[in-house]
């Protein structure tokens, strides 16, 4: 079925997890309590991070800019996906598809960008400690911090407007659950060879030099850590990075899968897709927080003067 020649349709329909209908709605159960707790996870560790003094650091500041970033991957895609599993329309109009492309690129690169920058403070924590406020001064910690946002949203600007200028024909469906510009490059109908290259260039230092420093950084932590005389000195070393190491495996992992995952195999690269959308946002701040004593004792600190009514009542 051919159609006008366009640059952008105005509705896409978007196939989702259409081939198994019997799935969408345990699926929708998943996403919205999924939806729930990313929401309240993600929102705890900055509301902590700037009531409590003790968790203004480097490290919970970088954790309050990851924690933004999912909040924004969440609220990009998961309301659109609830909408899609609950009701029989699977459109999105063009405005929510390229906001979607646009912000999913922006946090998907400037997340790469930001567990190699965590990286390198684990690494300036555990194999530099004396020096360690001298290098991560909150100056520097900004100026790092700025510059991932600023090469995501680079990356962002580039990749979602070439792809948005290409022309589409025929019918306007995506087999995905959202608007990413890998997908809506195979929607057009013309020659995407540069839209290819540049898509691949554009994400050497994402998904290349990125993993590539964090892996740099815990070689040279792990052989910090071997050279440690005691064994308590080697666990509280290795705690104190095991958390970004988690977190790292769990968003590279998958991407990686996904991105070099040979086209015809699109059910898989969905499932993928969902756990990296909806699944790690949420594991995100409960990683980082159900072994770290400094973010339980900021929630008892909080909860003492309730704790301390109590008693005067009896």
């Amino acid at each position: 079925m051919e159609g006008e020649n366009v640059s952008f349709p105005s509705t896409i329909m978007l196939l989702g997890f259409s081939d198994y209908p019997w799935l969408e709605m345990p699926l929708f159960g998943v996403v919205l309590v999924s939806y729930i707790l990313t929401l309240m996870g993600n929102s705890s560790i900055i509301f902590l991070s700037m009531v409590e003094p003790r968790l203004q650091t480097p490290m919970y500041f970088f954790l309050d800019n990851l924690s933004v970033l999912d909040l924004c991957v969440t609220c990009t895609i998961v309301p659109q996906l609830l909408a899609n599993l609950w009701g029989p329309e699977k459109t999105i109009a063009s405005w929510g598809c390229i906001t979607q492309a646009y912000l999913f690129h922006w946090t998907g690169c400037t997340e790469c960008a930001l567990l190699a920058v965590m990286a390198f403070d684990c690494y300036v924590a555990i194999c530099q400690p004396l020096q360690y406020t001298l290098i991560m001064q909150p100056q520097v910690c900004v100026q790092l911090a700025t510059a991932a946002w600023s090469s995501g949203l680079a990356n962002s600007v580039l990749q979602a407007t070439l792809t948005l200028q290409l022309h589409h024909c025929g019918l306007h469906i995506l087999d995905h659950f959202f608007c990413e510009v890998p997908v809506l490059i195979k929607l057009a109908c013309g020659d995407t060879t540069a839209n290819d290259l540049s898509l691949a260039v554009g994400a050497i230092p994402f998904a290349l030099m990125a993993p590539l420093l964090v892996l740099i950084s815990y070689t040279f932590i792990a052989k910090a850590v071997l050279k440690l005389p005691s064994a308590d000195g080697r666990y509280k070393a290795l705690s104190t990075c095991s958390s970004h190491l988690v977190v790292v495996i769990m968003y590279f992992g998958p991407a990686i899968y996904v991105y070099l995952q040979p086209p015809a195999n699109s059910t898989q690269a969905k499932f993928m897709s969902f756990f990296y959308c909806v699944i790690t946002p949420l594991l995100n701040p409960l990683i980082y927080t159900l072994r770290n004593k400094d973010v339980k004792r900021a929630w008892k600190r909080i909860l003492q003067p309730q704790s301390e009514v109590k008693p005067s009542k009896e």
